[in-house]
């Protein structure tokens, strides 16, 4: 599987997990230098799970929210611990 923003590949695994509709990539196969973690808002504070969004930015001063982790999962989302998750403007297959 393959994660990618604007024609470029920011995750590629074979190890994707798929849970609650969306698939999750291991970190260790995401490129970490095109995200950037945003500052939390009250409803991520509330998140049960800790989670964290990235900006996935290019270089171009362009940036979309469109990566999050979960790093304080709770029972349903541990097997995704710490793994990248992408919103629908990221294109997975």
């Amino acid at each position: 599987m393959k994660a990618i923003w604007r024609g470029q590949v920011i995750a590629e695994s074979d190890q994707t997990l798929e849970v609650g509709g969306y698939r999750y990539f291991p970190r260790e196969t995401v490129r970490m230098d095109l995200l950037r973690s945003t500052p939390k808002t009250a409803s991520d504070l509330e998140c049960p799970h800790g989670v964290q969004f990235y900006d996935v930015a290019d270089g171009s001063n362009s940036s979309l929210r469109a990566a999050w982790s979960y790093e304080a999962p709770r029972a349903t989302m541990k097997p995704v611990d710490h793994w990248i998750g992408f919103w629908e403007d990221v294109e997975v297959n």
